[in-house]
């Protein structure tokens, strides 16, 4: 009976994984800590909100009071770690925030699992959910490996690759079981509309320009983000302490040949003229430092956890696109900022 604290789990990759545990292990209890800032949303898990071993936690992995009363409350003895700060161009504009949410809530909450646990570690896990931007860009046939030096290109990567070498260290430091997952672009449903597919998806929805960067020459690698929460689940029971797993879905898209492909997929379930949304690609100034190409070897991951993708692009896509036209109210809440009144609504007499 596992009692699993995960941070962010209000978030886009983050309520999938709250959804998969809570619904695969109903003997676990599981703990949703967010903040609930704009990209956490608890309309995201109404589906499971209701059940037994499922509980919300409102609050900042910052406060070490907060973070203290959780993990003796609920007896926390693994931690899933996904709340940050994770939009490259908001790091741009504030990096200072990047480091502080990323960086010192990180050191935060790997400390409150220190003190919880006080060196009795056996079947304890701190898991920490990373990104491939980390390791930079990925020069033409090349592909990260777990053992690819770090190089940082952003702001926010930035961030993450020293909140990843803060985990590596407790690990090495405190005898702390650690493991770190780093993954390639996720997408799927519930993800906020500001990263690329879902805002190009509600832009040509509404009729709206379609930004995309430089000549879109970028190239990413796309995973389906419940491959990406299964593969979580694989490494959080199988993984091996102390180490690092690539998570990727050997599916890379340039991201002009991406948009295109999502005006033609759109026109087709809009009923619109072949060709109509492709005139409102705009192509707009390169983000600085913009990386060219991520491309993920997930072979040990593979190997060592018997985890691979299962969701086939054109499948899941296809998917995407149809929840989000199928959820447009969703869709209105998070850009109006209407969906912040459900916590109120739901929890304020809790």
């Amino acid at each position: 009976m596992r009692k699993i604290l995960i941070t962010g789990g209000a978030g886009f990759i983050g309520s999938h994984v709250v959804r998969r545990f809570v619904t695969r292990y109903p003997s676990y209890t599981i703990v949703n800590l967010d903040k609930l800032t704009y990209a956490g949303n608890l309309e995201n898990l109404r589906d499971v909100e209701g059940l037994p071993n499922y509980h919300f936690e409102k609050g900042d992995i910052l406060n070490v009071r907060f973070l203290t009363d959780v993990f003796k409350r609920y007896e926390i003895d693994g931690v899933i770690h996904l709340a940050a700060e994770s939009h490259v161009d908001r790091s741009l504009h504030n990096p200072a925030e990047f480091a502080v949410t990323n960086v010192i809530g990180t050191i935060q909450l790997l400390n409150a699992a220190l003190t919880a646990w006080d060196g009795a570690f056996q079947g304890k896990l701190f898991y920490h959910i990373s990104t491939d931007e980390v390791y930079g860009t990925a020069a033409p046939g090349t592909y990260f490996t777990e053992t690819t030096p770090i190089d940082p290109r952003s702001p926010y990567s930035a961030s993450k690759a020293s909140s990843d070498h803060f985990v590596t260290a407790f690990n090495n430091s405190y005898g702390l079981p650690t493991v770190i997952s780093r993954c390639s672009n996720n997408y799927g449903p519930y993800q906020f509309p500001e990263k690329l597919i879902p805002l190009m998806i509600n832009n040509i929805r509404l009729r709206k320009p379609l930004p995309v960067y430089g000549e879109g020459e970028n190239i990413r690698d796309w995973l389906y983000v419940e491959d990406h929460a299964c593969a979580i689940d694989k490494i959080f029971h199988s993984g091996e302490v102390g180490t690092v797993y690539n998570i990727g879905g050997n599916n890379e898209w340039k991201n002009i040949d991406l948009v295109k492909l999502l005006c033609r997929i759109m026109d087709q379930k809009l009923g619109r003229e072949e060709g109509e949304s492709a005139k409102l690609i705009t192509f707009v100034k390169d983000r600085p430092g913009h990386d060219l190409r991520y491309a993920i070897d997930a072979s040990k991951v593979i190997s060592e956890t018997g985890w691979r993708p299962e969701t086939s692009f054109d499948i899941g896509l296809e998917k995407t696109v149809d929840w989000y036209l199928a959820n447009d109210a969703w869709l209105n809440h998070v850009t109006s900022g209407e969906y912040l009144r459900y916590y109120e609504e739901m929890y304020k007499n809790r």
